[in-house]
């Protein structure tokens, strides 16, 4: 799996400052930068300001609010030396998230109020690229970020924006700066980090799809996974994410999450909806464990935390499952998560697994 991490938030910061050094000579003070309302001097400043205020949150481990500081350059302070700041900020970034573990999030309000060092490292590198490009265009210059690059961050940031043949053209479209044929303009946007929902042991954290096209093609997404995992479950699961991102039908707060336990960081098993509420307001999980992780309760756990997420909101009524009827295990975990048996034998979709379907299975539901 590509990782976004400090090595990338580097990378993009010399590629920025390599062809904005370019044009220091020039007035940025006078100059709009591209659509935004900035001028390319403040837009260049703000930069800055994001990279040392990414890297403060994880730092300080902020989980209420920012870290209240904010940047501020000295009076007199060149265009040249705006772009020393720049790669000052990165570096310090790019610091943080070599020494940040894995499972530490930190505050960051959209839309779930949480980011991990990957996430705030997606945003630093999103908001280079994007506002390179804004002050690029105010000058006149050429930019266009690494391709590969920039699909990692729509695979990470934009899980709900089909993905096209250009991904630098595809998320100036989704951050509202440029046009997509047949796609209508964006004019409000916000970054997408994946949910992390908490339960007693574990945490069910949200799979993105990047982490998701790595689970199917037999990679660990990006986890720490106990022995023997993940289950098979889990990768079947992925790649229907993976099939849903690719047209355009991925809903992020509905698709897979792996149970991580807390102890440990290590994940045990996946979880998920197999997909948004319906018309009235009935949702479906499905889950599996790795083998080695069977006995302890986890599946139970996850069920509860996931069907409680579920049930909060206002769309839904009521969660279902189904399991096959000799699985008398997975029937145990059912019933142990609160739900009842409703009539009738024949269900579509699997408990035993996070994307099975079949006929003649149990079917079990909990309402609010």
């Amino acid at each position: 799996m590509r990782t976004l991490g400090g090595e990338q938030v580097e990378e993009a910061v010399a590629g920025a400052v390599a062809l904005l050094r370019t044009a220091t000579d020039r007035d940025w003070e006078s100059v709009r930068a591209g659509r935004l309302e900035w001028s390319c001097r403040y837009t260049a400043e703000h930069v800055a300001g994001d990279l040392i205020a990414y890297a403060g949150q994880l730092a300080g481990r902020a989980t209420e609010a920012y870290v209240p500081f904010e940047i501020t350059l000295d009076e007199g302070t060149g265009n040249e030396d705006v772009l020393q700041v720049i790669e000052t900020t990165g570096a310090l970034l790019a610091a943080t998230l070599r020494t940040t573990p894995r499972e530490v999030r930190a505050f960051h309000p959209y839309p779930f109020r949480s980011a991990n060092r990957e996430g705030f490292a997606a945003m630093g590198i999103a908001e280079v690229f994007l506002h390179t490009h804004d002050i690029a265009e105010g000058l006149g210059l050429t930019y266009a970020p690494p391709a590969e690059r920039c699909a990692d961050l729509l695979a990470r940031l934009f899980p709900h924006v089909r993905p096209d043949t250009d991904p630098w053209r595809t998320l100036l479209w989704a951050t509202g700066r440029g046009d997509l044929p047949g796609r209508a303009p964006v004019t409000e946007w916000r970054w997408r980090n994946n949910l992390v929902i908490p339960a007693e042991r574990l945490t069910l954290q949200g799979v993105t799809p990047a982490a998701a096209a790595d689970l199917a093609a037999g990679g660990d997404g990006g986890f720490a996974w106990v022995d023997g995992g993940p289950f098979q479950g889990t990768r079947d699961a992925a790649g229907m994410l993976v099939k849903a991102y690719e047209t355009g039908a991925h809903r992020p707060a509905w698709g897979v999450f792996v149970l991580v336990r807390r102890e440990d960081g290590r994940a045990v098993g996946g979880i998920g909806f197999h997909g948004a509420p319906d018309e009235k307001g009935r949702v479906e999980i499905g889950y599996d464990l790795v083998e080695a992780a069977r006995g302890n309760g986890y599946a139970t756990e996850g069920l509860r935390a996931l069907s409680a997420w579920a049930l909060g909101r206002e769309t839904v009524t009521s969660v279902r499952a189904t399991t096959d009827p000799e699985n008398t295990a997975s029937q145990a975990v059912i019933a142990r998560a609160g739900f009842t048996r409703v009539a009738g034998d024949s269900a579509e979709g699997g408990a035993g697994g996070t994307g099975g379907e079949g006929a003649g299975q149990f079917a079990y539901e909990l309402r609010g």
